[in-house]
């Protein structure tokens, strides 16, 4: 479609979609012949498409006599929540179609389809509608960022008999490299880099695999909100969880000691990097 000189641009042409076309061939063939008439921007002599008795079908006109007609005919309101439905609101909205479809139009994509001068004029125009930003909030994963899950066994034998309630461990946090038994793991400051304390278990000790080969387990996936140094240490690497080891060798683990104070018993280097 040949647009003209607007208020927004110069003359260009746009794809539209066949119907288009069809239809304004049809509004051609069933119209009263006009004749050629001065167009008031560019001094040529030019045909409109809707005029009447030599004269331009006005704006006033098609927003006051003929477009509330055919809303009711459609049945449909004619305000909405964006105000009144008026000839130039399809223009808004076929560009927030375009901008919000499957495979949409980028903003400067758009811009030359509309025929705009400025971005901003476009962004006025193409509006996001609730359900694709609630894709692109979706598709951001921000709390799949900030929380991981954690597999968790617990030993129903141990809570059936009462063993639990003398301090036998009864539920095991699965680490990856081995376990942890303190009840409230997720409020450990060395859940993301264990200090090996009495409540770790090695999954390479018979212990684990006595765990292990247990019938009576039941395994669940626990969600663990990671703390902001946690997330980056995950996210950008071994250096960063490295950083957050040393930052933790003074602070005390689930059983009193702190890592420096269990590195030292164990006569060791404790290992750079233990994380889930």
């Amino acid at each position: 479609m040949d647009v003209p000189i607007n208020k927004t641009g110069t003359a260009f042409t746009k794809p539209v979609d066949g119907f288009v076309g069809e239809a304004v061939r049809a509004w051609e063939n069933v119209r009263p012949t006009q004749p050629e008439a001065v167009d008031l921007k560019t001094g040529e002599i030019v045909h409109y498409l809707f005029a009447y008795r030599s004269r331009r079908v006005g704006r006033e006109y098609l927003n006051e006599s003929v477009i509330p007609p055919l809303c009711g005919k459609a049945g449909i309101p004619v305000e909405d929540a964006r105000g009144k439905i008026t000839c130039h609101r399809a223009r808004p909205t076929i560009a927030t179609q375009l901008f919000n479809a499957k495979e949409p139009m980028s903003l400067f994509e758009l811009q030359e389809w509309l025929g705009h001068r400025s971005p901003s004029s476009t962004q006025y125009y193409a509006k996001l509608t609730p359900t694709k930003l609630a894709k692109a909030y979706a598709d951001a994963d921000y709390f799949g960022r900030n929380i991981r899950a954690v597999e968790v066994l617990i030993d129903q034998e141990v809570i059936r008999n009462g063993a639990a309630l003398t301090g036998e461990p009864w539920k095991y946090y699965d680490l990856g490299h081995g376990y942890c038994t303190y009840d409230f793991f997720d409020q450990c400051p060395h859940r993301m880099a264990c200090a090996r304390c009495d409540f770790y278990l090695p999954k390479d000790s018979s212990q684990a695999q006595l765990l292990e080969a247990r019938s009576n387990l039941q395994r669940m996936m626990q969600e663990i909100p990671l703390r902001e140094e946690e997330r980056a240490g995950v996210d950008e690497g071994v250096s960063l969880m490295d950083k957050l080891i040393t930052n933790l060798m003074d602070v005390p683990t689930p059983s009193g000691a702190t890592p420096r104070e269990i590195r030292a018993k164990a006569g060791r280097e404790l290992p750079a990097l233990r994380h889930n």
